[in-house]
């Protein structure tokens, strides 16, 4: 049923009577039949589902691949002409391969489900004058919603009445401290959505006083349902991994019909019959494809898996573990993430001088007193405490310093308050004392309550509080707030007699200023060093977040992100709106911090890099970060306080939310992708030498190996050591060297020229063996029993050949003897089960007749094992060479 469109205005700027109107209601709220008419016309307040592919769908869109057509290409081709044992490993890879990847995207459909579900149970609203309440789904626009401390806000709201009324918005906005509401209206309508004090935002949380307001958007047109769209409709972008499989299939396929025909030509124009051209160039193809690149490189991207979920990295999709290696930039948001997410007293004043927080403090100092008094934190039974970011930080520090803050008060009881008000900035309360006096606890803003100071205390002793002192006071409220404190002044007095008036002007008069306190959410410890190490990995860290561009700066100084003596390098959202995407784009580079942002410039941001060929992670712990999470070239949540949706999204999830583990994941996937290369260098290495063999051999009109043989060499001795190079250890400096870049291949960094001469190695070492068994016959007499002898050593000398050249690719250019021969235990496992399995079809009687292969005798094993190892050697001197003359050590 296509629903009725809701209003999409910036109500934010209209006073409460035309929004009343607009919407359709008054103050007592909608009648039961209008409210009923509305859920018909809008819908339920809910996010939408979305559509979901059929598994069979999804299955089908594995094979887009363009290495997944080649290798069903020839899966049918061998089929078709009797190489039925080839056409069905080749499909059962494939297969595989695509079952995985129906796995992996099912994983990925998550977040919009966790949206959904993210929606509060219930919600009091008015209803024909009266209060009721009502599951959230059946709230309609122009519904009248009330809120008060510990809701969970239902729909979007334009905000008429707020009594001291704090929303915690972390999760939408990324801002640490929740938000104080103003329903004053805002003239500026490109405000962004942290600095639109008027409202209310469905799934944020009322952490202080109450409110009132008229329900302006549910569903999907609120500000969650808005990225629950983008998350929809967003486009999924391939990895590099992906980009470079897509490209090595077509170079390979090229490649592969070009020499095939030109083999088929060269055959027909030398007598061959073209069947038997037409099978040796299909014997041609099966040697060139690597038709188990897909699954080994699958398989090595688990193992990266594994190691990555010990060190607490989740990998949801696999190619992120490769992604992760090549990251250039890291998007992180601030909250949560880099900082503790926790409001965290640093500095306090008192007797005139600023102390640390890891200084010890006298309990009777008055500052502490009230800081603890004036306060509306409740420590619950299990110890946790409940209330307010600032306040909780408050009573959090006096209990670190040794303070029973329950005990305290229990002796000097609250009797009476004067609630905390936006106009004044202040709060106060009144606690009997046990000689019969009563203590007034003051605290607040500290202009505003210096206005209600006329004296201080210094150590104990009241003296007037006089302009030059009250300056000196001011002065230092500045220097902190400069560092990006929240700084709260606290105040008392001691009075014979409880005041009649309990009202600002009949408590908040008089004061005793007693001291500051500056706070803020503290950077997590091993952030900073987290920074440095990929910084100097050429990683470069941005921060986004939607807190005050003081603060945002003044950690990011801390951390490392920004020099302590730079100049610029941040940006607000507002001035964000004012750059155009191109510019944007050409300027993304002059900044690392973002402050006060919203869901649609973090897209923005991400997009900027990718567009300058940056391959971009994103960092994020919200709702607000899943768009960015997952238009990312990598999105990694946050495992511990992240929302649902962020972690649905991301590719990869913290389960300690731990900065520095990322920096851990970026050295297991550049780990990963230069084992990939070390595989793919064996794999093509070898195929090469086997189309060499081949394509020569055709040429010089020797009928040297048959299709079998070589699809018995490449599944013997091509899987097994390849899968253990995935196993390789991290080279000592692979955090040491600039990321490879979304244009680096997996034939950079020398592996092309690699593999090529090492290919032509293996090609001129196998024709060598052939043209010396043909030559220095056992069984002269005999044609046939030298031909078997000559293949049979062909096909030995291949296939060892290939296993002692997987010693030479763990290292492009290092040498052998100090990488080491046998640090990957797995490794050498490998390499010996393949030649045993090599070696069985020659020996076992049965199986070297299927094979048309024969034994061999001592001497003929010699030639074979001394021309395979002689591939070390050879390769070692080149490798010399290219470190010589390359200048490079590595």
């Amino acid at each position: 049923m296509e629903r009725k469109q809701q209003l999409k205005e910036a109500f934010f700027t209209q006073d409460e009577e035309t929004v009343l109107k607009k919407m359709g209601t008054t103050q007592k709220g909608l009648t039961s039949n209008e409210a009923e008419k509305r859920i018909i016309e809008y819908g339920p307040n809910e996010l939408d589902q979305g559509k979901n592919k059929s598994i069979i769908v999804k299955f089908l869109e594995q094979f887009k691949d363009f290495m997944i057509l080649v290798l069903l290409a020839a899966a049918l081709i061998s089929a078709i002409f009797g190489n039925i044992t080839d056409g069905i490993i080749i499909l059962v890879v494939v297969v595989l391969n695509a079952v995985l990847g129906v796995y992996q995207e099912a994983k990925a459909e998550e977040a919009i489900d966790a949206l959904k579900k993210m929606s509060s149970p219930e919600a009091r609203v008015k209803r024909d004058g009266n209060v009721i309440s009502l599951k959230s789904d059946q709230l309609v626009p122009g519904d009248i919603l009330l809120l008060e401390a510990g809701d969970v806000v239902a729909a979007d709201l334009r905000l008429f009445e707020s009594a001291s009324l704090k929303i915690e918005e972390s999760a939408l906005t990324g801002e640490s401290e929740a938000v104080e509401k103003d329903v004053t209206v805002i003239e500026n309508e490109k405000v962004g959505i942290g600095e639109r004090l008027n409202m209310a935002f469905m799934n944020s949380n009322v952490t202080y006083g109450r409110g009132e307001g008229v329900v302006v958007g549910t569903g999907m047109n609120t500000e969650v349902g808005k990225i629950a769209d983008i998350l929809a409709t967003s486009e999924e972008t391939m990895t590099p991994l992906q980009e470079n499989l897509n490209r090595l299939g077509k170079y390979l396929t090229v490649a592969i019909l070009i020499i095939a025909v030109v083999m088929f030509g060269v055959g027909m124009y030398n007598g061959r019959e073209w069947l038997d051209m037409l099978l040796t160039s299909i014997s041609l193809a099966v040697a060139a494809i690597p038709e188990g690149l897909p699954a080994i490189v699958t398989i090595i991207l688990a193992l990266g898996t594994q190691k990555m979920a010990k060190r607490k990295a989740l990998i949801r999709n696999l190619p992120a573990v490769e992604t992760l290696g090549s990251t250039d930039i890291i998007c992180t948001d601030k909250t949560g993430t880099l900082t503790m997410n926790k409001m965290t007293i640093e500095k306090v004043y008192f007797n005139g001088v600023i102390q640390d927080v890891k200084e010890d403090i006298d309990l009777g100092t008055q500052v502490v007193r009230v800081m603890t008094y004036s306060n509306d934190t409740q420590v619950a039974n299990d110890g946790t405490l409940i209330g307010d970011p600032t306040e909780t930080a408050m009573v959090q520090y006096a209990i670190d310093k040794g303070m029973n803050v329950q005990e305290e008060l229990s002796k000097e009881p609250r009797i009476a308050e004067v609630p905390f008000d936006s106009d004044r900035k202040l709060m106060s309360t009144i606690h009997q004392l046990p000689d019969g006096k009563f203590f007034i606890s003051a605290k607040g803003a500290p202009d505003e309550l210096l206005k209600r100071c006329t004296q201080i205390d210094n150590k104990g002793k009241i003296a007037p509080l006089d302009e030059k002192t009250n300056q000196t006071i001011l002065d230092t409220n500045h220097d902190l707030a400069t560092q990006a404190l929240r700084v709260l002044a606290m105040a008392y007095k001691i009075v014979d007699q409880m005041p009649k008036d309990i009202t600002t002007q009949g408590v908040e008069q008089n004061l005793v200023f007693a001291g500051m306190t500056g706070m803020i959410d503290p950077e997590r410890a091993e952030a900073k060093d987290a920074v440095r190490v990929a910084k100097e990995a050429g990683i470069r860290s941005v921060m986004i977040t939607g807190d005050h561009r003081d603060t945002a700066e003044a950690i990011a100084r801390r951390l490392g992100i920004l020099a302590e003596n730079q100049q610029g390098g941040v940006l607000t959202g507002t001035e964000l709106n004012q750059i155009d995407d191109n510019d944007f784009a050409s300027r993304v580079k002059d900044y690392s911090v973002y402050a006060r942002v919203s869901p649609e410039h973090k897209v923005r941001i991400v997009k900027a890099w990718q567009k300058a060929g940056k391959i971009v992670a994103m960092t994020g712990d919200g709702v607000n970060d899943a768009p960015a999470l997952k238009i990312a070239d990598i999105g990694i949540g946050m495992g511990i306080t992240g929302t649902e949706v962020s972690k649905g999204a991301s590719d990869m999830v913290l389960a300690d939310d731990n900065f520095s583990t990322i920096v851990i994941s970026v050295e297991e996937g550049r780990k990963v992708f230069s084992n990939i290369q070390k595989a793919i260098q064996f794999l093509l290495s070898a195929n090469l030498g086997e189309v060499l063999t081949l394509f020569i051999a055709t040429l010089l009109g020797w009928s040297i190996l048959a299709p079998v043989h070589i699809l018995w060499i490449n599944l013997v001795t091509d899987t097994f050591p390849a899968i253990a190079l995935g196993l390789e250890p991290a080279e000592a400096d692979a955090m040491k060297k600039p990321p490879r870049g979304r244009k680096a291949t997996f034939f950079s960094n020398g592996v092309l020229p690699s593999l090529i001469y090492q290919g032509i190695f293996e090609g001129i070492i196998t024709l060598f063996v052939y043209w010396w068994a043909t030559n220095n016959p056992v069984h002269a007499n005999d044609v046939e029993l030298v031909h078997a002898d000559a293949l049979t050593m062909v096909f030995a000398t291949l296939g060892l050949l290939q296993l002692f050249h997987a010693f030479n690719v763990k290292s492009i250019k290092k040498s052998l003897f100090t990488v080491g021969f046998f640090k990957n235990k797995a490794f050498n496992l490998a390499i010996l089960l393949s030649a045993a399995l090599l070696s069985v079809v020659i020996l076992i009687p049965g199986l070297n007749d299927a094979f048309s292969v024969s034994p061999l005798n001592v001497e003929q094993w010699l030639l074979v094992f001394g021309a395979a190892i002689s591939i070390i050697p050879l390769v070692e001197i080149v490798k010399f060479f290219m470190r010589k003359f390359s200048n490079d050590e590595q």
